[in-house]
């Protein structure tokens, strides 16, 4: 068996300059495209995991949440970021069993704790119960305990990158809104043409065209993507990222299927 991560992220579910805006009919279809893969190569076992996009997002930055919990009010902001991210979590997960796929959500936060923002415990444990049952874990960005700042915000590749310390992929699947990383901002450069292929030697010279995150994100953008996918790769010899387009149709599929068959940027050491 073969075990490889997914993110779905929260720009290409969620109209991201919206608030809690989900674009239903790219969820269903990326539901569709898993389930397609895991007929095709019955050999994998997908972890899966989405952004919070407009859901999530919009709360943890009206409190600011991510840098820290503490008086009353950011406490009910802590609450409220954890319940969006859930809402957009069912919407997800009830697209990938329509589609066929045995989805279940983990919600992080009852196992997540972390210090000073970094995650120290997680749900890994449950996850790899999951797939050993042949289950498709489903985790997603979601507030956390901190034993410094009160509260905070862990990411999707955050808990990725600890679910992989004991469970090792071999590859991770990054789907967003572009088609990967790029000589500069495809957003706003018509120019722009896109890289094939990123490793940590190239990356300096191509990280000052990365754009930022466009709409709601207390997380990072591209640039944060980007240089967290390398750390992985450094960290994990022979571990490959992907970074593609999940919003052009059979990109996600064949990422899942087909490794051979390039699509968007590949990171890798």
């Amino acid at each position: 068996m073969q075990t490889v991560y997914v993110k779905l992220g929260g720009s290409l579910l969620t109209d991201k300059r919206r608030a809690e805006t989900p674009r239903h009919d790219v969820i269903r279809r990326l539901a569709a495209e898993v389930q397609a893969a895991r007929q095709a190569r019955p050999d994998l076992h997908l972890v899966l995991g989405h952004g919070s996009g407009s859901f999530g997002h919009l709360h943890g930055q009206r409190y600011g949440t991510r840098a820290g919990v503490q008086t009353p009010a950011q406490w009910y902001g802590f609450a409220a970021t954890g319940d969006a991210a859930a809402r957009l979590n069912r919407i997800v997960v009830a697209a990938l069993l329509e589609a066929g796929v045995p989805a279940w959500s983990i919600q992080p936060s009852v196992a997540l704790r972390c210090v000073d923002g970094r995650i120290c415990a997680g749900p890994e444990a449950t996850v790899a119960q999951a797939l050993a049952q042949g289950l498709a874990p489903v985790v997603f960005g979601d507030v956390a305990l901190d034993s410094v700042r009160g509260g905070t915000i862990a990411s999707t590749e955050e808990i990725f990158e600890w679910l992989a310390r004991t469970l090792p992929p071999a590859r991770i699947v990054l789907a967003g809104e572009v088609a990967g990383i790029f000589t500069a901002d495809p957003l706003v450069d018509t120019q722009a043409h896109l890289l094939a292929e990123v490793t940590p030697a190239s990356f300096a010279t191509v990280r000052q065209g990365l754009g930022g995150s466009h709409g709601m994100d207390v997380t990072g953008g591209m640039a944060a993507k980007a240089a967290q996918a390398l750390a992985w790769v450094e960290r994990w010899p022979g571990l490959e990222v992907v970074i593609c387009s999940g919003l052009t149709p059979g990109t996600l599929r064949t990422a899942l299927c087909d490794p051979a068959q390039r699509v968007g940027t590949c990171l890798h050491g």
